[in-house]
């Protein structure tokens, strides 16, 4: 049962990851993006929790964690594709299981069978490929601490989901813990983002106001004639509203992630999840008219392997 849930939350956060590509070619504030997606699962997680009345526990605490850790991968991983090689960021991106797999055996004692291990190389080396598949290399590493750091958040963020489900903790009260914490913490970055951005605005329209001259006045002149042409972001309702309608899918997928991480085993569940890439690719192919290269086409297969394997194994 543990295979369905985490199945059914790749598709979740595959269909997450389409919005977040259709979005990332729209001029949007992507700190208020987000904050739109926790505010969503927060609202969510509470009003279902008034009706279902789960209760608060001390493992529901560890939802504070799991906001913490989303917040940190999700803005390591924006940080990481503003200043490097996106196809690297996203290959980390694709590693957490393998995070999960050997702090799951340090932390809990969690081993795989033969096969399970077997299943579980097959489709992270298929993600590795699909996430390999663009052009690489060790002279164009920039943003691969960013993206190492992304890795990380999201395998800790994981871990932590199991670890609630091992202090016995409730879905909703953990969710609504770590949907207010994402909440408050993306909150902060888009205020601080949109005061940096004021006060940069203030400090070009009083140089050039005071008529300096040489370097000084040059530079001012082209500061204010690229924020000309930039282009101009959604509205602040807009911006927030489409952040509220992608996080339908995002508490969609985290209320089927927790009871997978409470059926199955860590690492396996985090393997399966994180194939939610698949589902992006196929939308690539089919929607963008993208063609795949061998490496993705390769990837696809092994990762299709692999989940076979993992079924037979069960």
């Amino acid at each position: 049962m543990w295979f369905v849930f985490a199945a059914a939350s790749a598709v979740c956060f595959g269909l997450r990851g389409i919005l977040y590509q259709w979005t990332s070619q729209r001029p949007i504030d992507r700190n208020l993006l987000l904050l739109g997606v926790y505010l969503s699962g927060s609202i969510i997680a509470f009003t279902a929790n008034l009706f279902v009345g789960q209760h608060g526990s001390f493992g529901a605490w560890v939802g504070v964690l799991m906001g913490l850790f989303s917040f940190i991968s999700n803005a390591s991983m924006y940080r990481g594709f503003a200043v490097g090689k996106a196809s690297l960021v996203a290959m980390f991106t694709g590693l957490p299981p393998v995070v999960v797999v050997i702090a799951a055996y340090l932390i809990w004692g969690e081993k795989l069978s033969l096969w399970q291990s077997l299943s579980f190389v097959i489709i992270v080396v298929g993600l590795l490929l699909i996430r390999y598949s663009n052009d690489i290399s060790w002279k164009n590493l920039k943003g691969a601490g960013w993206g190492a750091l992304a890795m990380l958040g999201f395998g800790l963020t994981d871990l932590s989901s199991k670890q609630a489900t091992l202090l016995g903790a409730e879905i909703l009260p953990t969710l609504t813990a770590m949907y207010v914490t994402g909440t408050i913490l993306f909150g902060i970055a888009w205020l601080l983002n949109k005061r940096r951005l004021s006060m940069i605005q203030k400090e070009t329209a009083a140089a050039v106001q005071m008529n300096p001259s040489g370097k000084d006045r040059t530079a001012a002149l082209h500061a204010r004639q690229a924020a000309a042409d930039a282009p101009i972001l959604w509205s602040t309702p807009k911006t927030l509203l489409w952040g509220l309608v992608i996080g339908l899918t995002n508490i969609s997928g985290m209320m089927l992630v927790m009871p997978a991480f409470k059926l199955g085993v860590t690492g396996l569940v985090s393997a399966v999840i994180a194939m939610n890439v698949i589902l992006v690719l196929l939308y690539a192919r089919f929607g963008l008219k993208e063609r795949f290269s061998l490496l993705e086409t390769c990837g696809l297969s092994l990762a299709f392997i692999g989940i076979i394997v993992l079924r037979l194994a069960g």
